[in-house]
């Protein structure tokens, strides 16, 4: 018997490892770290590797949208309360602006500020103020932004190797993104590139969980998720939701906002937020308990009826017509009453400010924040090789920038075709230098503006996290699209210039190569700040060219400088056009003679400068105020990134004033 007991017991022990080996710890975890490094190791999540439990709470959360007048004309959100678990998914769910998405975003502190706006209430972490911070969140948005040229593989290594400390071997590193990948099954497309709307990548639900992935690197407690199934199908969108479902199984507090699951989805949830018009109708375990709450006011389920598609019906106002919208808000009303007379809520500070029995001091959670800082040759080297992987594999974008250089250059060349050394070509070949300082300029910068605003929100995102610094980050990406950037003026030049007929010594040409090539580069700063400017893509494509114009319009050819109004007489100097057309002129122009037929015409190129006021400086002048322009448009750039950093609205405790405007909503 004792040999039998015997084996029974080491049979389970077996069951129990082999459990637990494959289970294994959540996807925020890192590898067991070694001694050294394993007191409350940041990235490893706490003691023992574990992630630190976080309870949230909620209180009389009101968001309200004020006029200009400063009156309240609208309520976002209106008196929430509620709490999310660790260890448990939570869902937000309502219909259209019924405010799932504002509460989502004011849990997770990312609700944009605006002076139109006035929030207020309560927000308890572990029963402490959310001002004293100590925690790890993760925000996962409804668009999913990425590099598109890079795999999902480099993706999630390059966010480690930024987020993580330097001080983890490369092996952990890697080990920590082998567990990831498999963990959010991504590990068959592991080595596709993510794709975009020109080149075709992973999947969306592929996306999402890279979303997913990318946002645990740092071993968050706390996971919210912004409609995560929109534009997903019914089957990748019950992959990602199985994926936060088992985040909460491993220890996180999963939030998650969500329009009208499908009943599977449903199935995975363990408590529901019912809200509709700002107003929350129920809190609470979901599955049946909401169905047997409302069937005691009244209201069953049918069956056979998707439990989801039941409570979004109840919740939402019915416009088909004046008599079905009075009697839907009548029915929504009365839930609200209804609820709020059920369920009370606590919502004195003391109860609220009381620890709730954490298993983890404020101490170790405040030391498992601690950001290791990168140095900054570090983070330039790791955004040098992610810049030049997004420059050099971007096929599409490279070919036809490569077509549209051949295609400008032959037509260009064509209508230009072997000048000579007559009086009219000199006005030609003004004109030929002068269109091929403003095709260079306006190619460069609609490429840029056209790119930059989308990295824009992908930089924003990252630098929120602590990831990098803006200088790493625009060092490394001026350096990184040299080559690529210059080749298309290469291009451009080597097919114009013969057939034009320009100067015939390769000195000449050679020189011509490098003004254009500045230039380009000079346009391509000029769009990187009209892209830090501009708050979408559409507006930086207007943007650009409008100044752009005002650049060609004082470029030295159709108005003299010495004729320009006193006021604008600034503007040739800040103009890229203006000195790449005088560079390619003095390149030009100086050594020629032209025949003469007449006493009064040009006979050298240094007359036809002086006629046109583009002499009196040599080219290294025009190349020295390139860089200048280039090196301005750059360092604005940087003011603007570091000035227009997403600002989100700060919670206010209620004032009695909010709460007297609350009381007479109310009563009304």
């Amino acid at each position: 018997m004792e040999v039998r007991g015997l084996g029974q017991l080491l049979a389970a022990l077996a069951a129990a490892l082999f459990v637990r080996a494959v289970a294994g710890p959540g996807p925020a975890l890192l590898p067991p770290a070694d001694d050294e490094d394993s007191d409350a190791d940041p990235e490893a999540g706490g003691e023992g590797g574990g992630v630190p439990p976080v309870t949230i709470r909620w209180a009389r959360i009101t968001c309200a949208l004020k006029n200009k007048r400063g009156d309240v004309a609208r309520f976002l959100l209106s008196n929430a309360s509620g709490e999310a678990k660790s260890g448990r998914l939570l869902a937000l769910m309502g219909p259209s602006g019924s405010g799932k998405t504002t509460l989502l975003n004011v849990l997770a502190g990312q609700l944009t500020a605006s002076p139109s706006l006035h929030l207020s209430g309560f927000l308890y972490i572990n029963g402490r103020p959310i001002s004293e911070g100590g925690y790890k969140i993760a925000y996962v948005r409804q668009e999913d932004l990425f590099f598109s040229q890079l795999t999902v593989r480099e993706t999630l290594s390059l966010a480690a190797e930024l987020q993580l400390r330097h001080t983890l071997t490369p092996e952990r590193k890697e080990s920590y993104v082998n567990d990831l990948l498999f963990r959010l099954g991504l590990v068959n497309c592991a080595d596709s590139i993510v794709g975009d709307a020109k080149v075709r990548g992973i999947s969306g639900g592929e996306k999402k969980r890279l979303s997913l992935a990318c946002e645990l690197i740092a071993s968050p407690s706390i996971i919210f998720a912004d409609e995560p199934t929109t534009g997903l199908d019914a089957f990748q969108a019950e992959k990602v939701m199985e994926t936060l479902r088992q985040l909460a199984e491993d220890g996180h507090t999963v939030i998650c906002s969500i329009h009208q699951p499908r009943g599977s989805v449903y199935g995975k949830f363990d408590d529901i937020v019912l809200l509709s018009e700002g107003e929350v109708i129920y809190i609470g375990p979901a599955k049946e308990e909401p169905l047997l709450y409302f069937a005691s006011l009244g209201y069953h389920c049918p069956d056979h009826v998707n439990p989801a598609e039941f409570l979004a019906d109840l919740i939402s106002v019915d416009y088909s017509s004046a008599e079905s919208v009075q009697s839907s808000r009548k029915r929504i009303e009365n839930l609200i009453e209804e609820f709020s007379n059920k369920v009370a809520i606590t919502e004195s500070n003391s109860s609220l400010t009381n620890p709730e029995g954490s298993e983890f001091s404020l101490k170790l959670i405040q030391k498992s924040t601690t950001k290791h800082r990168r140095g900054w040759w570090r983070q330039f080297r790791l955004l040098f090789k992610r810049a030049w992987m997004q420059a050099f594999r971007d096929g599409p974008t490279n070919k036809v920038r490569a077509r549209m250089s051949v295609a400008s250059a032959i037509i260009f060349g064509s209508v230009f075709w072997r000048m000579g050394k007559t009086q009219t070509s000199i006005q030609d070949r003004m004109g030929l230098l002068q269109v091929t300082a403003i095709n260079t300029a306006m190619a460069a910068l609609t490429k840029t503006v056209g790119v930059f605003p989308k990295e824009r929100a992908i930089v924003d995102r990252e630098r929120a996290k602590g990831s990098y610094a803006l200088g790493p980050y625009l060092s490394s990406k001026l350096l990184a699209e040299i080559p690529i950037g210059a080749a298309f003026p290469l291009i451009f030049g080597s097919i114009l210039y013969p057939m034009s007929k320009l100067h015939p010594t390769f000195s000449r040409f050679a020189k011509f190569c490098g003004i254009v090539t500045v230039e380009s580069f000079a346009a391509s700063a000029m769009g990187l700040t009209v892209g830090a400017m501009a708050p979408t893509t559409e507006a930086a494509m207007a943007l650009g060219p409008s100044l752009m114009t005002v650049f060609i319009v004082f470029g030295g050819y159709y108005v003299n400088p010495d004729n320009t109004p006193v006021i604008f007489r600034w503007i040739p100097k800040v103009s890229l056009i203006r000195w790449a057309f005088q560079g390619l002129c003095i390149n030009e122009f100086k050594g020629l003679q032209f025949e003469q037929q007449h006493s009064y015409d040009i006979q050298t190129g240094e007359q036809a400068l002086e006629r046109f006021s583009l002499g009196g400086i040599r080219i290294a002048d025009t190349l020295v105020a390139q860089g200048r322009i280039l090196m301005f448009w750059y360092w604005l750039t940087y003011l603007l990134l570091k000035k227009n950093r997403p600002k989100y609205q700060q919670l206010l405790p209620p004032s009695e004033e909010d709460q007297n405007k609350q009381q007479v909503k109310e009563v009304k």
